[in-house]
């Protein structure tokens, strides 16, 4: 008698994890913009012991114009073994991309050939419009009850309040809004839960108005763009706090909660102050004060901009004389350790021991692209390189961080008017810290078709994608 077992990339814990078998393939988002050809998922080789090592060796398009693909996730991940809703039977088989200017969801199988994801289904607009009232699917993150796909727009797709959509983890039918009382929660980003406490954490960016067209300087000087964070009743779906990092501190974007379920607190990264352009990375927590309510958020690291003769900057920029860092993304190494801070203004990735998440310390610093610097990599050592570190994702053991240069399509344009390009770096870590580029490892240009490339996913989960029931 066939017996169910869970799939073995399900692991219960963090430390379990961090054991597993290191990965052999990355799945990657490349977007066409403009959007002459369509989007697709790239398929990266990241085996050191292959001869294809380094190369894209899948290449899936989707099947229409237009999507901008941007953040994707699996259908399931380790929080299916979560003893309150487990689904041990399921399988980290399906990739759910969401097109962000599209308001398409794309479901594509890798179980039969895992370098050739098929696309086996495709939710249109007007499915997450009825049933759940939003449009522009953002990001993905598989929970025990289903999938939750964080949306920034309302029904009519311009406008809010964004918020989060769930989706059947197996059907892939769109089952309804998932806020059942938002509060005063209007813009939105991202989710992430500390899921043995009944905790969400969401975050704010903005409607997709406010970000079609790339940024808007009177939006920001007028402090217009998401500051806040919200707290949530996991299981009753209920808005329970906000908590207000102010309103200087424009584009409150990543979570990324501690890895460790016994663990209350996590990190978010502040994309740019409007009083000195510096970027910020808080930590959320308890409020042993006793405040306003449970939880508060405390500024660990400031990243000041860095000065530059206007002639190396865009237009958008050369009024300030300075480039921003425009911290984009943050990853926390899966035994919450390290925290890595892409800086897509500068061109720097930096690397944190968190291990006491109050006093941050530097442990390495890398420096690639950039508004002003275009540092190149070394492979190509006399070929200067736009963009920056922007989407980061870090290997399940820590040893391996993952970067793309690609923020977002309008974004690109204006921060980079000579273009982006298109390039993926891999780095290697030290046990106790310190990062460096891996000269073997360095996709680029015609390697992704055209295409620009923005998030990075790995097989069998990496730091950012699953969330741990036991410690």
């Amino acid at each position: 008698m066939a017996l169910w077992k869970p799939d073995p990339t399900f692991y219960p814990s963090p430390r379990d994890a961090a054991a597993a078998p290191p990965e052999k393939l990355a799945y990657v988002a490349a977007f066409s913009r403009p959007a002459t050809t369509p989007d697709a998922i790239a398929v990266l080789d990241t085996d050191p012991d292959s001869g294809e090592y380094g190369q894209v060796t899948g290449f899936t398009e989707l099947p229409e114009l237009g999507d901008e693909l941007h953040h994707f996730g699996w259908n399931m991940c380790s929080s299916a073994l979560c003893p309150y809703a487990p689904h041990p039977h399921t399988e980290r088989r399906y990739l759910v991309v969401p097109g962000l200017r599209s308001s398409r969801l794309h479901i594509l199988d890798v179980k039969e050939d895992p370098k050739a994801p098929k696309v086996v289904k495709v939710l249109g607009p007007e499915e997450l419009a009825k049933h759940a009232g939003y449009s522009r699917p953002h990001t993905v993150h598989c929970g025990p009850e289903g999938l939750y796909v964080s949306c920034l727009g309302g029904a009519d797709g311009a406008e809010g309040p964004g918020g989060v959509a769930l989706v059947d983890h197996e059907s892939f039918e769109v089952l309804g809004r998932w806020e059942v009382d938002r509060g005063g929660q209007y813009l939105a980003y991202d989710l992430w839960w500390h899921i043995a406490h009944d905790v969400a954490v969401t975050s704010e960016w903005a409607t997709p108005s406010m970000i079609e067209d790339g940024v808007v300087p009177e939006l920001l000087l007028g402090r217009k763009y998401g500051h806040q964070l919200h707290f949530w009743d996991l299981r009753r779906r209920r808005h329970t706090q906000t908590v207000d990092l102010g309103d200087q501190h424009q584009m409150v974007l990543e979570l990324r909660p501690a890895h460790d379920p016994t663990r209350k607190y996590g990190f978010v990264g502040v994309v740019i102050s409007v009083e000195d352009l510096s970027a910020s990375v808080w930590l959320w927590h308890e409020d042993a004060a006793g405040g306003d309510g449970p939880w508060t958020a405390t500024k660990v690291i400031t990243i000041p901009a860095e000065p530059a003769p206007a002639d190396s900057l865009p237009p958008l920029l050369q009024g300030f004389g300075a480039v921003p860092p425009l911290v984009t993304d943050i990853d926390l190494s899966v035994d919450d350790r390290f925290l890595y801070v892409s800086c897509w203004g500068t061109g720097e990735l930096k690397q944190y021991d968190v291990s006491d998440p109050f006093h941050p310390r530097e442990t390495g610093s890398v420096r690639i692209g950039g508004i002003a610097g275009q540092t190149p990599h070394p492979a190509l050592p006399g070929e200067p390189l736009r963009g920056g570190p922007q989407m980061v994702e870090v290997s399940r053991d820590g040893r391996r961080v993952y970067v793309t240069n690609s923020l977002y399509g309008a974004w690109d344009e204006q921060f980079y008017p000579a273009g982006v390009g298109a390039w993926l770096a891999k780095l290697d870590t030290g046990t106790d810290g310190g990062i460096t580029l891996d000269e073997r490892f360095f996709p680029h240009g015609d390697a992704f078709r055209g295409r620009r490339v923005h998030q990075v996913r790995l097989q069998g989960g990496d730091a950012s994608s699953d969330s741990y029931c036991y410690p």
